[in-house]
């Protein structure tokens, strides 16, 4: 009987490091994937290695003590291109810096399922597109700023389900539509001027 027991713990405390294993493996595929869709001038990536087996020492990227992705800082550094759906898949990221670039497309709905996210800092590029309602998910997130863009469209009411936002701020864009402030909306610093039609129909 004991023999089978031990078994049947060497057996969890197996899968047990298989599934630690595949988080660190999915957080560096999420960021090759990011990578790969991005224009680098400045060589900001020029230390991001794939055949490192995790992208705890690459220069702008930041982990905790279990090697996972909490941080990603990459301001003003002239990266374009799109942001890949993948980055959703980073889930105890805490903070996403990528403003004064120059990434463009949508914002991928994905980043909704980013739940430790407490900064999302994509302002100052030229995203298009609406503001994705998924990112009313994030409900650790305290900054939303998405100010300085190209979006399109009307500003999610479901943001105001985030009980810790503090700030929003999507001012300088192209949204339409009325103002929501219900829920956490109705108590945050909110900045939505220089959008020419907001407050009216889209």
């Amino acid at each position: 009987m004991d023999f089978y027991v031990t078994i049947g713990f060497l057996m969890l405390f197996f899968g047990m490091v298989a599934v630690e294993a595949g988080t660190i493996s999915s957080d560096l595929n999420a960021l090759l994937a990011f990578r790969q869709g991005v224009l680098d001038p400045q060589h900001a990536l020029d230390s991001w290695d794939s055949t490192l087996i995790d992208p705890c020492t690459w220069f702008h990227v930041t982990c905790d003590n279990n090697k996972r992705v909490i941080r990603l800082d990459l301001m003003r550094y002239g990266l374009s291109g799109n942001l890949s759906p993948q980055l959703g898949t980073l889930d105890r990221l805490m903070y996403l810096e990528l403003f004064g670039n120059n990434f463009d497309g949508p914002i991928p709905q994905e980043l909704g399922n980013l739940v430790n996210l407490k900064s999302l800092d994509l302002y100052n590029n030229r995203f298009s597109g609406r503001i994705p309602p998924s990112l009313g998910k994030l409900r650790s997130l305290i900054f939303f700023r998405l100010n300085n863009n190209q979006l399109r469209g009307s500003i999610p009411g479901e943001l105001g389900n985030i009980p810790t936002l503090k700030v929003v701020d999507v001012s300088s864009n192209h949204l339409c539509g009325p103002v929501p402030r219900g829920g956490s909306l109705s108590k945050v610093t909110y900045n939505y001027g220089n959008n020419p039609s907001i407050n009216k129909p889209c």
